[in-house]
């Protein structure tokens, strides 16, 4: 029997995840779905990374993906008032990780283009680095603040 973590830090048999299609008919696997604020990063940093082993990401670009996911899971605590959801799913040959929060939003334009601190920019390092170690990454509006989806393929 697979075990892979889902909400709330239970361990599920992996033949009770909530399986589903997209419209396009990829596979999805919802893997962890929570509400965290600052004190709960380190622990969400550990269930990302074990669900991403679980997932089937190589171990090297399982950091890359735990790093960017903290990243964005900080910049939600800290400019968007202290809390954020995160959802971590497979979706068809792609590890996905969609967090929101209710701060002001942004777009994909304050990512800057080099690194930041060469250019003068005292921010944006955490997107410029998630933008760099990642296949995709897309910022769009939420029903309230913003919304980062991020991914990596899993082959």
């Amino acid at each position: 029997m697979s075990l892979v973590l889902v909400t709330r830090e239970a361990l599920v048999p992996a033949d009770s995840l909530r399986r589903s299609a997209n419209r396009a008919g990829a596979h999805l696997e919802h893997l962890l779905h929570r509400r965290f604020t600052a004190g709960e990063l380190p622990r969400l940093r550990v269930l990302v990374e074990e669900c991403a082993a679980w997932a089937g990401l190589s171990e090297t670009r399982r950091g890359d993906f735990v790093l960017a996911v903290d990243e964005i899971a900080s910049n939600a605590i800290e400019h968007a008032g202290g809390t954020g959801s995160l959802l971590l799913r497979r979706v068809g040959d792609e590890l996905e990780c969609r967090i929101s929060d209710s701060g002001p939003g942004f777009s994909e334009d304050v990512i800057p283009q080099i690194l930041p601190g060469l250019d003068g920019a005292t921010s944006g390092r955490g997107l410029w680095l998630t933008r760099l170690v990642t296949d995709r990454l897309v910022i769009s509006a939420g029903a309230m603040g913003a919304v980062v989806t991020l991914a990596m393929r899993l082959r």
